[in-house]
């Protein structure tokens, strides 16, 4: 990895974190709940300045952060066990208490569950919701901006030898590009009668018309030539779906295919507003079908730890990975992969990234903010119930009562965590 790639992917996740709990923070006080600590980090403070009775600071370890909301438990209701068998207080006793006491004599109406449903939806849900504009505006800017790369019909190279190993060989070993007049910088008009506008229909066209002597018609310095070119037939591995077909022992299952020897000339196009909306649908339709899928993920990570399967390259990734891809768009060495090439996917990965904490945190699980927009929701229907029904208030849900899950939830979510460093470290996705 070089450092350069880590200093931008640690510089990407503070800001998402440190936004996503501004995204808490700044409702909350608009509200006029008690917000005692915002801090980015965790374990001993590095530094920290109290402004209006929050502490701002800054902590030693840089992989999240947190914003104390004072008062998020509500007391018990009447009727529910404050004590276990042995006259112990409970667990969520506990935590109701302890919650309490981060409120002076005086500031009990500061406490976060005083606030109506509404209020608190949009504190708990404000976080998540920042982290799903940055990764609307990173996108946006990659896709209306700089561009989207796309693949020209315009020739960017040409392979010399047959053997994509070999730079020089005889000429009975030479590309049929490389035997032709075609030259980097032609842009493709057609090829053998067929209309070329794109590299796809460039290829399509290719696979279709197959091996021989094709006449091709390119442009070349504003005008336009006709060349010839002779087409081989060679054993290629079969390409289904974007990936490489394989046989029963793993093997690329090979199929005679015309080949010509060019490479596209990679350019940047920007694109238009009106398909925005579908492409951030996408990504994150995309990131919810991982996260719901995630049991699966980490099982197959598992097997391909302990086993000579590879790992798949688009399944789940954790920091160290993510730390990774940061690195590899900083430091490939490409000359078409230009500053402008890696500003965008690195724009990219942490719109992924941002929309990744979007759909995760939405997870209906304390202590994410799912769980409490959960028992937001549960304790909105309530009240509605009991209006309807002419019944008193019931008032605000017991979050605490789900604290001895959430523990659970914390565990698997550490387990998660150094697995995933583990699985990146030991077997990268490739």
């Amino acid at each position: 990895m070089t450092i350069l790639g880590i200093l931008l992917f640690l510089l990407g996740l503070l800001l998402a974190v440190a936004l996503h709990e501004l995204g808490h923070l700044i409702p909350a006080k608009k509200f006029g709940v008690k917000v005692s600590q915002y801090f980015v980090g965790f374990g001993p403070t590095m530094f920290s300045r109290t402004i209006h009775g929050t502490e701002y600071g800054v902590k030693w370890i840089l992989l999240g952060g947190y914003v104390r909301l004072c008062g998020m438990l509500a007391p018990a209701k009447a009727g529910t066990p404050i004590t276990t068998r042995d006259g112990q207080l409970t667990m969520a006793e506990q935590a109701r208490r302890e919650s309490a006491a981060e409120l002076a004599p005086g500031e009990e109406e500061q406490a976060f569950w005083r606030l109506t449903p509404g209020k608190k939806f949009v504190v708990m849900f404000g976080g998540p919701f920042v982290n799903f504009l940055l990764a609307v505006l990173f996108f946006a800017i990659v896709w209306l901006g700089i561009g989207v790369s796309t693949f020209s019909n315009q020739i960017g190279t040409i392979s010399p030898c047959l053997d994509a190993t070999q730079t020089q060989c005889a000429d009975a070993d030479a590309t049929p590009a490389a035997k032709s007049q075609l030259q980097p910088g032609d842009h493709v008009l057609s090829w053998d009668g067929v209309e070329i506008s794109n590299w796809e229909e460039l290829q399509n066209a290719i696979k279709t018309r197959g091996s021989g002597r094709k006449t091709v018609e390119v442009l070349r310095e504003g005008q336009s030539k006709t060349l010839s070119v002779d087409v081989v037939s060679l054993e290629r591995p079969q390409i289904a779906d974007g990936a490489v077909v394989t046989d029963s022992a793993g093997e690329p299952v090979l199929a005679a295919q015309p080949y010509v020897g060019i490479g596209p000339q990679i350019i940047r196009e920007r694109q238009a507003l009106s398909e925005l909306p579908a492409q951030i649908w996408n990504l994150a339709f995309g990131t919810a079908k991982i996260v719901v899928t995630l049991p699966v993920q980490l099982w197959n990570i598992g097997v391909s730890l302990f086993s000579d399967a590879p790992r798949d390259a688009s399944g789940v990734v954790g920091l160290v990975g993510i730390a990774d891809i940061a690195s590899s768009i900083t430091s490939t060495d490409n000359v078409q992969y230009d500053f402008a090439a890696r500003t965008a996917d690195l724009l990219l990965l942490f719109a992924s990234l941002n929309m990744s904490l979007f759909i995760f945190n939405l997870i209906p699980l304390l202590p994410l903010d799912g769980g409490h927009i959960l028992g937001v929701l549960i304790e909105a229907v309530q009240h509605k119930f009991a209006q309807l029904r002419g019944k008193s208030d019931p008032g605000a849900f017991d979050t605490a009562r789900l604290l001895p899950l959430s523990q659970v939830v914390i565990f698997c979510f550490l387990a998660m965590t150094v697995f995933l460093i583990i699985a990146d470290i030991v077997k990268p996705a490739v």
